[in-house]
C-alpha cells in the first residue's frame, strides 16, 4: 500500500467522523454558492463598475457626435422683450415709456475651413474608440476573474493537501507514542513527531486563510454583497489538459494583434490625433457665417396705437459675415504644432501598446512552456518521494533509519506535492491567459 493510498483511508475515516457527528449541526442554507469560471465572467461583465462607467463614457461620446451633426445646421432663436422707462425730470411730456421688441433670427455656417466636417469625424472615430475601451476593460476583467478563480482553486486543493498531510501526521504521531510507551523510540525521537504534527495542522490554517482571502478577492472583482459567500466549482483536469500543445509563440502574437481590443483603440488614436492636425489648420482660413432673422417692435408714445406699431415696425433682415485671420497672436500656428505633437505622441503609445501585448503574450507563453516542464518533473519528483518515503517508514518501524531520517522523507514527500500542485495550476493559469490574448471570449460572444 502506498503512501496515497493510506492517505486516502485516513481520510476517508476522518470524513465518516464529520459526517456522523457533524450532519445534525450543518444547515444546508449556510453553504456558499458555487460558481463556475464562465458565470463568473458573465456575472462581471454585467455588474462590474468600472465597465458599467465605461459603458457610460461610450454614450457620453455618441451624443458629442449627434451634437456635431447638428452643428453643421443652421440655428434658429426667438427673443421677446418688454421694458419700462421712467423720465423723472420736471421737462419731460411722458415720463413712463413702454416698449416691446420681438424677433426671430436663424444664422448658419457656410465655410469654416472644414472643422465642422472634420470634428464631425472625429466625434465618429472617437465613439469607435470609446467602443473598443469597453471591450478592453472587459478583457481586462476577463483576465483578473481568470486569475482569480484560478488561486481560488490551487487553495481549495492546497487545503486538501494539508488536510490529508495534517492526517498523515496524526498517524505518524500515534504510531510514535505507541512505540514511546514499549520503549521503541525516546523521548525525543517522539517530540519530532508531536512538534511534525503541530506544523502540519498549523499549515492547515494557514491554507484555509490563504483560501479565504482569495474567495474574497474573487467576490469584490465580482461587485458581491458582504453577506454573500462564494465557492467555486473545481473542473475535472486530467494531464492532458495541461501538457496540451501549446500554439506557436508567433502565432499567437499574430492573433493577439488581430483580435486585442487595445491594438485597434491605439491605431483609432492616431487617426483621431491627425484629424486633430486639419482641425487646427482651419483656423488659418477664412469664415462665412449666413444669417437672417425677422422682428418687430412698440414704443408707447409714438403716435401709433399698439398694434399698429407692431405691423409697421415689422422688418426682415439678412446678412453675410466674412471672418479673415490676419494676426491671430500666434494662436493658429500654436494650435498646429501642439497637434502634431499630440500626433507622434499617439503613434509612440500605439508602438507601445504592442510592445506591452508582446511583453505579456510571450510571458504567459513561456511561464505556461515552464510551467507545463515543472509539472512533468515535479510528478516525477513526487513518484519517488512517496516511494522514497514508504521505504524509510518501513526500514523505520524495523530500526534501519532513524527519525530524521524519516521526517526528512516525508517533507521531501511533502514539498513535492506542493510542487505538483502550483505547476498544475500556473500552466492552466498561463494557458488561459493565452486563449484570451487569441480572442477566444470574443468569438464565444459572436
Amino acid at each position: 500500500m502506498n503512501i496515497l493510498e493510506k492517505i486516502s483511508i485516513v481520510a476517508a475515516g476522518a470524513a465518516c467522523c464529520i459526517l456522523c457527528c457533524g450532519t445534525a449541526h450543518s444547515a444546508p442554507d449556510s453553504q456558499p454558492e458555487l460558481w463556475t469560471l464562465e458565470e463568473c465572467v458573465n456575472y462581471a461583465l454585467e455588474n462590474n463598475i468600472d465597465l458599467q462607467r465605461a459603458r457610460n463614457t461610450q454614450l457620453s461620446g455618441m451624443e458629442d457626435t449627434e451634437e456635431a451633426k447638428a452643428a453643421m445646421f443652421p440655428d434658429f432663436s426667438a427673443s421677446i422683450g418688454q421694458s419700462f422707462v421712467n423720465y423723472p425730470s420736471e421737462n419731460a411730456l411722458d415720463r413712463n415709456s413702454y416698449t416691446g421688441n420681438y424677433s426671430l433670427d436663424a444664422s448658419v455656417a457656410v465655410y469654416q475651413g472644414g472643422k465642422l466636417r472634420t470634428a464631425l469625424k472625429q466625434a465618429k472615430v472617437q465613439n469607435a474608440i470609446d467602443e473598443l475601451s469597453v471591450s478592453e476593460s472587459e478583457n481586462d476583467i476577463r483576465i483578473a476573474i481568470v486569475s482569480a478563480y484560478m488561486q481560488v482553486l490551487y487553495a481549495k486543493e492546497a487545503v486538501e493537501i494539508a488536510k490529508n498531510t495534517a492526517l498523515l501526521s496524526k498517524a505518524q504521531k500515534d504510531r510514535a507514542e505507541q512505540m514511546y510507551e514499549v520503549g521503541s523510540v525516546s523521548k525525543v525521537d517522539f517530540a519530532q513527531f508531536e512538534s511534525q504534527y503541530v506544523s502540519d495542522e498549523y499549515q492547515v490554517v494557514v491554507a484555509k486563510t490563504s483560501l479565504d482571502n482569495y474567495r474574497l478577492q474573487l467576490k469584490q472583482l465580482l461587485e458581491l454583497d458582504i453577506t454573500e459567500e462564494i465557492d467555486v466549482v473545481s473542473p475535472d483536469v486530467e494531464d492532458g489538459d495541461i501538457l496540451k500543445l501549446l500554439p506557436e509563440k508567433e502565432d499567437v502574437y499574430s492573433k493577439a494583434l488581430e483580435v486585442m481590443p487595445q491594438v485597434k483603440r491605439g491605431e483609432m488614436e492616431v487617426e483621431i490625433s491627425r484629424l486633430g492636425i486639419k482641425y487646427a489648420k482651419s483656423g488659418y482660413y477664412p469664415s462665412i457665417m449666413l444669417s437672417a432673422g425677422v422682428g418687430t417692435a412698440h414704443l408707447s408714445g409714438g403716435g401709433f396705437a399698439k398694434g399698429t406699431q407692431i405691423w409697421n415696425r415689422f422688418n426682415e433682415n439678412v446678412g453675410l459675415t466674412v471672418n479673415v485671420p490676419i494676426y491671430s497672436n500666434r494662436r493658429n500656428k500654436s494650435a498646429v504644432n501642439r497637434a502634431k505633437i499630440e500626433a507622434d505622441n499617439s503613434v509612440l503609445s500605439w508602438q507601445d501598446i504592442k510592445k506591452t501585448l508582446l511583453e505579456n503574450v510571450e510571458s504567459a507563453y513561456l511561464d505556461a512552456m515552464s510551467a507545463q516542464s515543472q509539472y512533468v518533473a515535479a510528478k516525477e519528483r513526487e513518484k519517488y518521494a512517496n516511494q522514497s518515503y514508504v521505504l524509510t517508514d518501513e526500514q523505520f518501524r524495523v530500526g534501519m533509519k532513524n527519525t530524521v531520517e524519516l521526517l526528512s522523507a516525508y517533507n521531501e514527500y511533502v514539498s513535492s506535492r506542493q510542487e505538483v500542485l502550483q505547476a498544475k495550476y500556473m500552466a492552466l493559469l498561463n494557458m488561459e491567459l493565452l486563449d484570451i490574448y487569441q480572442g477566444k471570449y470574443m468569438e464565444n460572444e459572436k
